[in-house]
């Protein structure tokens, strides 16, 4: 992107959980950017109301010009691109009827940063379950942004401060898991990893810890072999052109202190080998990342928390983290492309 102000597209997620209640709180927040909510403006007034929140929004229509464009936020304000709900909403009632209304907010976001008419995409909470109930198949964001840019391999990772942990397989049935770890996956799955930690986070040299996938990184074959077929000669391949990587290392003492020194991310084989260890000591302070799309993505790193819906009561502060992530994650993306 050209324009000095970073644009970032906002989708505010599930209508009836706590997506479009962080959103407004963000929008009461000083951010150093330009923003812009792909949802019904009806919703976000009401919900407005509903949390005693004073909010004037802006009614977008694409193209924007280049006077819209160059606006920083300002506190209390929110530019909205209006997308309908196709039915009312209740705060905590999930209504499948309104799956679509989430999807084209994505979809619309999705397009847009792709036309570069935005440096990133950050999106609020969604719930998977009651898109399947609208009868549409979703296994998730990370997911459904692949196939919306035609990438054929992201890596989810999620970050703080003080630690990152990145996926090799992501919402996968534990049964499936070892067949989808394959020698072409991971190595793919490492080469994204690596050169998102030089190109985003300015690493000339990152280490990356490797877990295991069995117990004790497999016991020398006597607790499975996959350690043995698929991530020894994998990581062995790789350290041979010069990448700086640790394991394959058990689970179970992959994320204490002394293993984590030094350490720039942890690649775990699957979800919840490694996001329970991030959440218990980050939760609400992480951010979701995809790497390896063609557009920055970054989110929230909990869920929907319906009950908490117009209450008042949630917190904005993973979306906020989110705003901040996307837009180091710009500036260092831009910084790397002049310095090459």
């Amino acid at each position: 992107m050209s324009s000095i102000i970073p644009r970032i597209a906002i989708t505010p997620g599930e209508p009836a959980g706590i997506g479009p209640d962080i959103t407004l709180q963000l929008a009461q927040k000083t951010i150093p950017a330009y923003l812009v909510a792909f949802a019904d403006p009806d919703l976000l007034a009401q919900r407005a109301v509903q949390l005693g929140l004073s909010i004037q929004l802006q009614i977008l229509h694409p193209p924007l010009s280049k006077k819209e464009q160059l606006n920083l936020h300002q506190p209390g304000h929110l530019n909205v691109i209006p997308i309908s709900l196709l039915q009312p909403v209740k705060c905590g009632q999930l209504n499948p009827a309104n799956a679509p209304y989430v999807l084209e907010t994505l979809q619309q976001a999705c397009q847009a940063c792709t036309d570069n008419h935005f440096d990133a995409l950050v999106t609020a909470p969604i719930h998977k379950g009651v898109i399947n109930e609208a009868g549409i198949p979703f296994s998730g964001h990370t997911e459904f942004l692949a196939a919306q840019t035609g990438t054929h391999q992201v890596v989810m990772m999620l970050a703080t401060p003080k630690l990152r942990v990145a996926l090799v397989t992501t919402h996968l049935p534990l049964s499936q898991i070892s067949a989808a770890i394959t020698p072409t996956r991971l190595e793919t799955v490492i080469r994204i990893l690596y050169h998102n930690l030089q190109k985003k986070w300015l690493l000339n040299d990152p280490i990356i810890l490797v877990c295991g996938l069995n117990p004790h990184a497999g016991e020398g074959g006597h607790l499975g072999n996959e350690e043995i077929l698929t991530i020894i000669p994998t990581l062995n391949q790789l350290r041979a052109e010069g990448m700086h990587l640790i394991g394959p290392v058990s689970a179970d003492t992959a994320f204490t202190p002394t293993s984590l020194s030094g350490i720039d991310a942890v690649l775990t084989m699957y979800h919840d080998q490694g996001l329970p260890v991030l959440k218990q000591r980050h939760f609400g302070e992480a951010v979701n990342i995809t790497l390896g799309l063609p557009i920055i993505r970054t989110s929230v790193d909990h869920g929907t928390a319906i009950e908490l819906a117009g209450t008042g009561r949630a917190s904005s502060h993973s979306l906020y983290y989110a705003i901040q992530t996307a837009l180091e994650m710009i500036k260092a993306y831009k910084n790397h492309a002049l310095s090459h």
